[in-house]
Parts: C-alpha cells; structure tokens; sequence
C-alpha cells in the first residue's frame, strides 16, 4: 500500500497524488479471497454468492460461471450513485450485460489501494482504471473463445455478453465455465485497445441504476442500522472546547437509577482526537441518552473557551495585514508590486464567508469491537478509510493491518465522513470493554457540536488598471482555518516562497482569466485551527474563492465602465498556461468562455427588468487546474426592499464536465450543487460563540427550505474530453451570481455570506 509523501512534497496536487494512488491497486490474475462490505442491491447488504467458479481478469471485478459481473467499488456512496458510474465504465468497455451486472462496496483491506471518496474525483480516476479492466476481460474473453472455435481473435466480437463469430457465440459464463486463466501485465494492460468514444452504448444513456431500489422501500443498510450479537451502546458527553479540555471529575450516581445503565468511562486517546470526552454505557440506545443526562461532570475547560467567529475574522484580518506570512501559489508571474505602482487605477474589496456546519441527514455512528480473528472491525459510513485507518491504529495502541473499516452506505457525508474522527471515541470505548461490541449514534446537537466545520474566511482582492481600464494585475489574498494541516498534512505542496499550504483552501484563486501578473497568497488562521477542528465541506476552498473572485471581478468590471459578460469574456484568452493542458484541462479558458456565453443566452442577459429584479452571473472552474470542470450560473432575482428578502427566481446552470457518463446522475448531482450554493448564499453559516458553534440544531441552523427553491435549469456542454468531477463544482458560482444580481436590482453590493435580511435592508438604507 503506497504512503503518503513527505510534507512539503513539491509538485503535488491532491488529484494527480490520488490518482498515482489509485493505479497502485491494479493487479491482475489474484487468487479469490475478498470480502466485500456491502451489496446494496441486496435487502440486507450481504454479498450474494457468485455461481460456480469465477473469473477475475482485473482487481476491479469477477465474471461467474451464470454469467453474473460484481463490480467492486471503493468509492463510497452517499446518494451519488456512485457505483452504477462506475460500473458502467467497465460494463461498456467490457461488452456486458447490463441485466448482468452488480455492484459491491467493499472494505479497506489494502488491495483496494488508496480509498477516498471526495473532491469530486471518483469517475475522472475511475474512467481509465475500469476502462483498462474491462478491456482486458473483453480480449481474455475473446482469446477463449477463439482458441475453442479454432480461428482468430480478429475473426471474433464481443457483444452484450456474447463472443460472436462465424461459427456460432459463447455467452461469458461459458466461456468461464470452460476455464480461464488469461492474466495481464502492466505493459500488456497500458497497451490493450479501448474502444472509441463514440462505439460506448452505456456511458451517457440513461440505464437503470443499480442500488436504487433498495434506497426507495427502505432496505438499504446505513451505518446507522449496523448491529452484531451482543453490543452495548454509548453516548458520548462533549467536553466544553473541542481541544484541550480536561475531566477533572463526574459523579454518575443519580444514572445509576436508569434501569439498563452500566457504567461511565473518561476516554484516553493517543491520537488526541476526542480530548475530554466520557462515555455513558448501557444496554439500550435510550438508556445511554437517558443516563448521560444525570451524569455531571467538571472540566478544565481549553483555552479557546471564550473565542468568537468576530475574534476568528479579525485574527485573519491581522494575519493578512503582515505579507510575509503565508504561501505564494505559482502562477506564472507572481511579482505585482512594481505595476500596482504604476498602474491608472486600482480598486481593493474584502469578501467574508461564515462558518457552515455539514448538517448531514445521518447523524455520525460507529459500531466497533474485535472479532474472534483478533481484528477490529469498525462498521461506519465512511469516506476516507485511507485517513483515519492509522488514527484508529494511534488511538487503539494496534497496527494498522489489524484493523477493518465495513464501509456502509452514507446517509449524507458533505466531506463530513471524510474525517472519520467519529469513529474513535467507539473504538476507544470498545477497547476499554475488552473489545465488547460497541455502538455510537450521535443526537442531532452532538453532531453539530462535533462537527468539522467550514471555516470562516477572510478574503482580500486588489486590481491594477491601466488608462485605457484594461487589467494589469491582480492579487489575492485568504486566510482560513486549513482542514488538510490539520489532518493530512502531507497534501500539502510548497508554494514560490518554499512554505506549504493547503490546496483544499486556496483552489480556485488561480483562475483562468489573464490578468498580466497575479499573486495569489494563502495563509493559515491558527486561531482557528486551535479552536475547531476545519472540515472538508461541499466545494471546500472554491466555495470561498469563487465567491470572492466572481463577486469582485463584478466590481472590477464597474469600475472599468464594462458590461460584467463582456469584462469576462475579454479575459478568458486560450493562451499559454490558460491554454489548459491534455487530457482533462485542454482547452483551458475557452472552455469556460463557453459555458459563460451558454448561461447568459439562457438566462436572457442584458433582457429589461421589472423594478427590483436583476441579472447576475458567475463563472468558475469548480476544481484544480488539472482536472476542471467549467461551470457558469446565471440568475434572476427578485428584492423585496421593505424586509430585505431575496427571491431567486430563475437559477442557470452551465457545464462542461466532459464525457457525462451518467446523465442522470450527473443531472442530480448538479441540482443538488446549485441549492447548497443557494443555501450557503443566502441561508446557511453559524458562528462560533465561546469557542463552540453557536447552533445546534434545525431550529435555528437554517438551510434552504423546500419552498425557497427556484426554477433550476441544468445544461452539459457535449464534450469528447475526459470526464471531470461533478460532485462540488456547480457550487461554486452561484452565491457570486446572486450577489451580483442583488447590485443589478437595487445597486447595493453584499460582501458577506450568507447575504442577511438585515444586513441587505442596512445597506439600502445607506443608498
């Protein structure tokens, strides 16, 4: 199993690290020995058994002898569809039948390479991954079935399950009942044809997906529905700061009263995951909850317990204020200063984003203990095994390969499940019960408490214009709480000036757009960091950049006298590193010129308005520049001056992810993108308040609500390029877009998300 590189690595990116760690996996002609965690095809998620003998041309998949092809798919699902993606890349290069294929989700064991399901990498990795694998069972296919008819495999097609040739057709199980054993090497794999694009049947049709049954009546297994003979269940009780707390006592003898109640124990953790945390046990879910509410504890409480989200914005303030801090990204030409020096004009602007809580609809849960074998299993939706498998080797003192992650389906994960910290306080738990089967469920407002939260963010932009108002440079600068220095530092690439930084923080302020020299700066807020535990959260670090950089580039196009459409496409020049590299950057700026051009002819830009209602548009490239997905939101709202309420009428979306290999999926992955943009726009942020988040449940944590959502228009640019993620980017755009429509309609500028009633009605007032 490969490592992560050393901090600091040059000249990694998290996509082309994950996909270097993905192609580890590959091997081929493997004796049968895996089991797989989960079918979510069947009604109690066990694995059915295959018919007969089986044949493994590829890591990724078997063919038995009925016939049947279970796929294996490392990429966790939560909604995406993920595994009938997948399969269907295989299946088409394969020749399959569709009505013969399954999907298995299966565990960590260290085949399966590098496991990680986020950054909206899982199709652009697996595209030649199970390409390659389905390539190679077709021509060990037709290699058998030409040695037994005597003739050439030239003579002979695959075709829907067949071999076909002259004299007659074999379907795969009786090709596989006969006996193969056809293995490949790499060389031979890296060589084997693939099919043209154009001869796919099943990528980018519409084709039955395959665990949606289940999901809709109700069989499909979630963490949160794992149970083994004999478990007892824990609930946690939070200690006041997320770090550095300590129990200085508790007294549980009023829960001894709760019939059920067991015991009360103060988790020890060497991986400093859950720091004062305890754990009342018992055995029922309803009496754990019922105890922990009659157990009182005393902390010495961190030294975060009186920091605000005021005090973390203000700490960013100051950080941008010294230019020595901080990581300079490459972008070419970094040097600014001597032409904001001689520039015409200039223009500055801050732009502000609020803390936001995942608010995932599974709540966390963890079922832990240690098998007969002597091998702790950890039974959790889960969506980065790789991550936290060596946190649970730190904190239950083991290593690593005694340990197994069952990844079940995730009811949400929003990059929450990408932290698996959850899980720890259930192993530790277990550990201390001698590896008794234990089960967490966080309630509501302990998931929230816990949670690893978006950061709040500080952004600053600067543009130099020449006398004719044309862009001689810009420069950026941000600063939040980094999640990847907190939990996988080695992600972490230098920038210009030799200091690391946090991709996942910093993506997307080197846009596309040509705008002479560009500095782009990021700097960590280490008071955030000390206070919270940062999260990976929908979008991430675009969520942030995009919003500031497509709001100002707004403004800059004002000041400049320019028609915010044309400012843009005036920049998006195809040329030297905004050319875009092959194979799923070529084309670079053009491309998302096009999808700008496509989003305001169907939103009707420069149409006349009714009095308070107003265009906006955005644009961004929602991943890193090797692997981006073009993305532009158009929007029309509507401002009601007299409360200060925002209606976003219409919502545009226009995309160019490359090849769509799931059109359905793909079509829901975007809707739901645009209205979390949407929410976090206009509805979604907490603060921190005492060094906690100051909501804790949906009474006053309020994401969009159904009848807040506009009329949605998704648009796939046709493309013969590789295909890009889907997941995050169409997020990305839309908070600028309505921000720049609310100027549009009532000539009011908002640099804060989320844009409050009452911060937009403060505004008008001072128009």
């Amino acid at each position: 199993m490969s490592r992560l590189p050393k901090r600091g690595a040059p000249g990694i990116t998290r996509r082309g690290f994950l996909i270097g760690m993905t192609a580890v996996g590959i091997s081929f002609g493997f004796p049968r020995h895996l089991m797989a965690a989960m079918d979510p095809a069947s009604s109690d998620g066990k694995v059915l058994p295959s018919e007969g003998d089986i044949y493994e041309p590829s890591l990724w998949y078997s063919i038995d002898t009925a016939g049947k092809i279970k796929v294996n798919i490392m990429r966790s699902e939560m909604g995406q569809h993920v595994g009938t993606a997948i399969a269907r890349i295989l299946a088409d290069e394969l020749e399959a039948d569709w009505d013969d294929v399954e999907i298995i989700h299966v565990d960590s064991d260290p085949r399966w390479g590098y496991m990680v399901t986020g950054g909206s990498w899982s199709i652009s990795q697996s595209w030649p991954v199970y390409r390659q694998a389905g390539a190679a069972g077709r021509t060990a296919l037709i290699e058998a079935a030409a040695k037994k008819w005597g003739i050439t495999a030239k003579d002979c097609e695959a075709k829907n399950g067949k071999i076909i040739s002259s004299k007659g057709e074999l379907s795969f199980g009786e090709l596989v009942t006969l006996g193969l054993t056809r293995q490949f090497t790499e060389e031979e794999l890296k060589n084997l044809p693939l099919k043209a694009n154009a001869d796919l049947k099943l990528v980018g049709q519409q084709v039955t997906s395959l665990d949606i049954a289940n999901k809709t009546n109700g069989k499909t297994i979630y963490g949160i529905d794992a149970k083994v003979d004999g478990m007892v269940y824990a609930n946690p009780i939070l200690p006041p700061t997320r770090y550095g707390s300590k129990v200085v006592s508790f007294d549980d003898s009023a829960a001894k009263a709760i019939k059920g109640y067991q015991q009360t124990i103060v988790l020890e953790d060497a991986s400093d995951s859950v720091p004062g945390w305890l754990m009342v046990i018992a055995n029922s879910f309803n009496a754990a909850q019922k105890a922990s509410k009659l157990v009182t504890v005393k902390w010495d409480a961190g030294k975060t317990a009186d920091v605000s989200e005021a005090d973390i914005i203000t700490h960013g303030q100051q950080l941008l204020k010294d230019p020595t801090k901080g990581s300079i990204l490459d972008t070419g030409n970094v040097k600014t200063e001597t032409v904001f020096e001689s520039a015409t004009s200039t223009i500055a602007q801050e732009y502000i984003t609020s803390t936001v809580l995942h608010a995932q609809m599974e709540p966390l849960n963890a079922l832990v203990f240690k098998n007969p074998d002597g091998i702790w299993e950890v039974h959790s939706g889960c969506q980065w095994q790789s991550l936290i498998l060596p946190v649970l080797a730190t904190a239950l003192g083991e290593d690593v390969a005694n340990i197994v992650i069952r990844t079940y389906m995730l009811g949400g994960g929003f990059g929450r499940r990408l932290n698996g910290d959850y899980t720890i306080p259930a192993a530790l738990t277990s550990k201390a019960l001698g590896g008794k089967p234990v089960k967490m469920v966080l309630m509501r407002p302990q998931d929230m408490q816990f949670d690893s939260a978006r950061s709040a963010s500080v952004q600053q932009l600067k543009m130099a214009f020449d006398d004719k108002k044309m862009v001689t440079a810009m420069e950026h600068h941000a600063t939040a709480g980094w999640p990847t220095q907190v939990l996988a530092p080695g992600f972490m690439p230098k920038g210009v000036n030799d200091e690391p930084y946090d991709p996942f923080s910093i993506a997307g302020a080197d846009h596309w757009y040509s705008v002479g020299a560009q500095k782009v700066r990021a700097v960590s807020n280490d008071l955030a960091i000390a206070t919270f535990r940062p999260g990976w959260l929908r979008s991430v670090g675009p969520g942030w950049t995009n919003w500031a950089v497509e709001s100002f580039m707004d403004e800059a196009a004002h000041h400049a006298g320019k028609d915010p459409l044309q400012f843009r496409l005036d920049m998006l020049i195809a040329e030297g590193r905004n050319a875009g590299t092959t194979p799923i950057a070529e084309g670079g700026a053009a491309r998302q010129a096009a999808v700008l051009k496509k989003a305001a002819e169907m939103i009707g830009w420069g149409d006349e308005q009714v009095a308070d209602t107003g265009l906006g548009i955005a644009s961004t490239f929602g991943q890193e520049r090797d692997m981006p997905t073009w993305v532009s939101c158009a929007v029309q709202v509507h401002v009601d001056k007299s409360n200060g309420l925002v209606n976003v009428q219409k919502l545009v979306i226009v995309i160019d992810a490359g090849i769509i290999v799931d059109p359905n999926g793909a079509e829901a992955q975007c809707q739901g993108a645009a209205l979390w943009g949407l929410s976090m726009a206009l509805y979604e942020g907490t603060e921190l308040l005492n060094g906690q988040y100051k909501d804790s449940n949906f009474d006053t944590y309020t994401p969009l609500r159904l009848g807040q959502t506009p009329e949605i228009k998704i648009e796939f640019i046709a493309s013969k390029m590789p295909p890009s993620g889907l997941g995050e980017p169409a997020v990305t755009p839309v908070a600028p877009a309505i921000a720049n429509a609310i100027y549009q309609a009532v000539g009011v500028r908002l640099r804060k998300i989320p844009m409050k009633p009452s911060e937009l009605k403060s505004a008008l007032a001072k128009v």
